[in-house]
């Protein structure tokens, strides 16, 4: 893969990135299928345990943009050893936990550490590789992130057969090996320093805690509370001589539009993980471990094609890799709600074609938001998309939740037969028809751009 001369260990970081996010992943979701054991070992709630993994994904999402913004400043070596060692306390608290605190106590000091590495993530791509290979090494990470999901629920399960739960904060602690070889290749570069406004900083992670809060438990005054905070924030960083997020960010035609789509993007995307374990469980009463194998098809499938998405992206363009997942997208929504009902085994094969859409979808849109920004603003930039990745994903579980949960009284969708499935197969349809709704609206707004180099594009979109 061609590098920046000047950057001549960057094919080396991009595979340690991709390992980093193989075990990144992993750690942000094996202990989803536990939560019913410690509901049962701590005798509370499976809402109340269930912070052990929202808990984790808020912390996870709030410092991803914070250290994007400090690796505007400091050197990025330096961040990376701070956070992997705090994430290895994070884990040996877990290990010793014997009460409820200590295990949540374990996944916040997890979480603020591996935040480090979504940041790195975007940043790497971005720093080490020219906008001609970008969409490789962004495939590259994707990768890594495909596969950690796929063999993640099986490790979980597997190492829960013969060891107790607690042994999970364990698993991830491999990811320690990669920090010698991070501060080998990775180089000396700092900002220009100055102060971080970290009270800005401190408004921002109110305000998304807070609508992560509303969205999860309900209640218009956390609501209210994430308003107010961020009605302050923006107010902080118009009014503060060095702000959190410049404003000017935001008057960055391509780089907002980029994020709006991202919004919607993602949301749909997040229905795939979560509402298809639901399915297979209420519609044909799959147990878990069923489910996790039923899963891994898309997964395996997806990390296979992750280079050759991003390989598209660099020799057709970032429009056409857009309008093939979309293709892939919307057939597989269509087809999900018109043969919810079919076996398990065709399940996993249309979730094949949604897996492959959504991931050339992610490449697509982060190579078109990392081409739109100035250098000097990558990093707080591409820490404010992944920031909004995992917030629109927080809220879109919470929506479909409750969808689920509202159910539906007959089918929209006359090719489903099932009526048992009808819930199911009318979120579907609507996903397929916003999905249908943003290619026509990204073709209306970038259709020009179509045929043009990615380069070109890039400088078209920051006019």
């Amino acid at each position: 893969m061609h590098v920046d001369p000047e950057r001549p260990h960057a094919n080396q970081l991009i595979r340690i990135l991709a390992f980093t996010m193989v075990l990144s992943s992993m750690s942000a979701t094996m202990f989803n299928i536990v939560l019913p054991e410690m509901s049962k070992d701590f005798q509370l709630s499976f809402a109340q345990v269930s912070w052990v993994s929202s808990i984790y994904m808020l912390i996870y999402a709030i410092g991803s943009v914070i250290y994007g913004k400090l690796a505007d400043t400091y050197k990025l070596k330096n961040l990376l050893t701070f956070g992997l060692l705090l994430f290895f306390v994070g884990s040996m608290v877990g290990l010793a936990s014997q009460a409820y605190w200590m295990v949540l106590l374990g996944r916040i000091l997890q979480a603020s550490g591996a935040a480090v590495i979504p940041a790195t993530a975007m940043i790497i791509p971005v720093r080490y590789f020219p906008a001609e290979t970008r969409g490789r090494a962004l495939g590259i990470t994707a990768t890594g992130l495909a596969i950690g999901s796929a063999i993640g629920p099986i490790v979980s399960a597997l190492m829960v057969s013969v060891f107790h739960w607690r042994w999970l904060f364990f698993i991830p602690l491999v990811i320690l090996f990669t920090l010698p070889l991070y501060r080998k290749y990775l180089g000396d570069e700092q900002g220009q320093g100055g102060k971080i406004d970290w009270l800005g900083g401190g408004l921002l992670a109110g305000t998304v805690a807070l609508l992560l809060l509303a969205v999860t438990q309900g209640g218009w005054i956390y609501a209210t509370g994430s308003l107010i905070l961020f009605i302050l924030f923006m107010i902080r960083i118009k009014a503060a001589k060095a702000p959190f997020v410049q404003p000017r960010l935001f008057r960055n035609a391509g780089y907002s539009v980029g994020l709006t789509l991202g919004v919607f993007i993602v949301s749909i995307g997040y229905a795939l993980p979560f509402l298809t374990p639901q399915l297979l469980a209420d519609v044909h009463r799959l147990e878990p471990g069923w489910i996790g194998f039923i899963m891994v098809p898309g997964a395996v499938v997806t990390a296979f094609l992750g280079r050759t998405g991003g390989k598209l992206a660099d020799t057709k363009g970032t429009s056409y890799l857009f309008y093939a997942a979309s293709s892939l997208l919307i057939a597989g929504f269509v087809l999900l709600s018109s043969f919810a009902w079919v076996s398990p085994i065709g399940i996993a094969l249309i979730l094949i074609l949604g897996n492959v859409g959504q991931m050339f979808m992610q490449i697509s849109l982060s190579k078109t938001i990392s081409l739109s920004l100035p250098k000097e603003q990558t990093g707080v930039g591409m820490g404010l998309f992944s920031l909004l990745n995992f917030l629109s994903g927080a809220i879109a579980t919470g929506i479909y939740g409750k969808a689920v949960d509202v159910g539906a009284t007959h089918a929209w969708n006359p090719l489903n037969t099932d009526q048992g499935a009808s819930t199911y197969s009318n979120i579907y349809v609507i996903l397929a028809a916003v999905q249908l709704g943003i290619l026509l609206l990204y073709a209306v707004q970038f259709g020009r751009n179509a045929r043009r180099t990615p380069e070109l594009q890039a400088t078209g979109s920051k006019g």
